[in-house]
């Protein structure tokens, strides 16, 4: 049986993971991080020229705002429905002062044409989508293939690339025996050894990410590749479950060094991790530095 704690711990370490990234996000030269903020162990404010200018430290970038919505959304339901989503997902960018990515604007433009929320979701193969499933998985976490189907629909939603469906299902899955206490590495091989995964280029990506264990992550996540692609994150977030099980502030901390988009790698390791960990491996300063973290914790004690 899961442990709600550790359920509760799945969703406020991935949130925590993406206000930590903010600072540096979208950095891809590992070097100037280094120069310009040295190892990053502590919540920044974006500089002038980020993405995130508007935003303040202790902040989200727009994934994080977008899995807030997505909390909101289930508090109010009291389990994942997608139009409500929708209807406040839409809200959220009428007057949106973040950064808005290419999946977002193609989705609004698909609304803007009449289409329905089952069918608005952009092509874009990005991990963002599946990076902010944990409220979803924190919803259904008592049913594996209920969790699954919703944490596959809701990134549909802006989203609707098939790699990037069958990555929210991964995880979800992975997340499910992890809660109910499997550690993070022997879930995601038995996920991966499933029929539904094998041969398929996601059990690629995890033999990737195991390979690469006992590797630099700065070079291993470059060599993965820095970007937003579902193809490029999947594996450098099985390397950092891997090499750092039982360390999530390493495993942060290293992601964010390592540049790129470490919000959406960030904010699903820390998903698995912590619903292994609990609570006490969340940074307190970080996790208290979050300005909606009394928000988070409010909204999740509404949902069973």
């Amino acid at each position: 049986m899961e442990d709600k704690n550790n359920a509760k711990a799945m969703v406020l370490a991935s949130f925590t993971a993406d206000s930590f990234a903010l600072g540096a996000h979208w950095i891809y030269d590992v070097n100037d991080i280094k120069e310009k903020f040295g190892k990053i162990e502590t919540l920044l404010a974006p500089g002038p020229d980020s993405y995130h200018a508007s935003k303040n430290k202790g902040d989200f970038t727009h994934y994080g705002d977008q899995m807030l919505v997505l909390l909101e959304s289930i508090a109010e339901c009291k389990k994942f429905d997608l139009h409500d989503f929708s209807k406040k997902w839409r809200k959220l960018f009428e007057d949106y002062k973040g950064y808005m990515d290419g999946a977002t604007k193609k989705t609004l433009i698909y609304y803007s044409k009449g289409r329905p929320p089952e069918k608005a979701g952009s092509h874009t193969g990005d991990f963002g989508g599946a990076s902010r499933i944990a409220p979803v998985l924190y919803a259904h976490r008592d049913n594996m293939e209920l969790m699954a189907e919703a944490a596959r629909i809701q990134t549909s939603m802006t989203h609707n690339d098939p790699l990037t469906l069958d990555t929210a299902e991964f995880f979800a899955k992975a997340t499910y025996l992890v809660l109910n206490g499997t550690p993070p590495v022997s879930a995601i091989k038995e996920i991966a050894g499933t029929d539904r995964f094998e041969m398929t280029p996601i059990e690629m990506w995890v033999e990737e990410g195991f390979k690469s264990k006992n590797q630099d992550t700065v070079s291993t996540i470059s060599r993965f590749g820095q970007a937003c692609e579902t193809n490029q994150v999947f594996p450098g977030v099985i390397h950092l479950i891997a090499k750092y099980e039982n360390n999530l502030k390493k495993a942060l901390t290293e992601c964010v060094m390592a540049g790129g988009d470490s919000a959406a790698r960030g904010s699903m390791t820390a998903m698995v991790m912590g619903a292994y960990l609990g609570m006490d491996a969340i940074d307190p300063a970080w996790l208290n530095g979050m300005n909606k973290k009394s928000e988070i914790c409010s909204l999740l004690d509404k949902i069973n």
